[in-house]
């Protein structure tokens, strides 16, 4: 079937960096280019069109393979696109810190999206922005002490004291194990646990990991509250819980 017999594809046209989309209909790559360029005021020579998700160029072989309303972006000559990473690196450096611009930003483009990665990507970083990270007492950040004991006034605080009682479960959890250990080790056993025990202790069973006001080597967060967890498949970042 020839390009002119067959029905124009449509497309939703964005420059680079905009997030105002156009319809564009065409039977070519060249055509949908054309009109693009001049519904963006853009100059044809040296430009091209690339796919939204991932950056792929669209070219005269690949274009009736792309399905209908597939997202695209509009290069001049020296631009360039590598799907979602580059939308999400220019929004955020426009903002060194968080603030009700970026907020409201995200909100509008997460009302209006609809493909789930980009909903989840958006929504993530809704919500890590949204905190109150950078404040540490119940007066500065009320929300973020609801449910917890009056007698916590700081979240390095709160956080210090939760390490410890994950640390002290973990001991005692190692301590009742011992009836199950073998008669010939279970001596040794309860001493290597005891010791353990006492070097804790006197650690105050790190409770510093989980603050961030400790110093560097004594914690396992950024200054900003951030763990780098990682296991044998991922490495991923998670946000301090304030």
């Amino acid at each position: 079937m020839s390009a002119l017999s067959r029905k124009p594809k449509t497309f939703k046209l964005r420059a680079l960096h905009s997030q105002k989309k156009f319809g564009v209909a065409g039977r070519s790559c060249q055509e949908v280019l054309r009109k693009g360029c001049l519904l963006l005021q853009l100059p044809v020579p040296g430009s091209r069109l690339c796919l939204y998700e991932d950056g792929t160029e669209l070219t005269g072989d690949y274009f009736w393979s792309v399905p209908d309303n597939a997202e695209l972006v509009l290069l001049t000559k020296g631009q360039s696109w590598q799907g979602y990473v580059s939308d999400i690196s220019c929004f955020l450096s426009m903002f060194h810190e968080p603030h009700a611009g970026l907020i409201q930003a995200a909100r509008q483009l997460l009302s209006g999206e609809r493909a789930p990665l980009r909903q989840k990507l958006l929504a993530d970083l809704l919500h890590t922005v949204s905190e109150n990270s950078g404040a540490e007492t119940r007066a500065e950040d009320p929300p973020w002490f609801e449910g917890l004991e009056s007698r916590f006034r700081s979240k390095s605080g709160y956080l210090r004291y939760s390490c410890e009682s994950r640390i002290r479960s973990y001991l005692r959890e190692v301590s009742c194990h011992a009836p199950a250990v073998g008669a010939e080790a279970r001596e040794e056993y309860v001493r290597v646990v005891d010791a353990m025990g006492q070097k804790l202790r006197a650690a105050q069973y790190n409770g510093g990991y989980f603050d961030r006001g400790a110093k560097a080597g004594g914690r396992l967060c950024t200054p900003e509250g951030w763990f780098s967890c990682q296991n044998r498949k991922e490495t991923h970042h998670r946000p301090h819980t304030g």
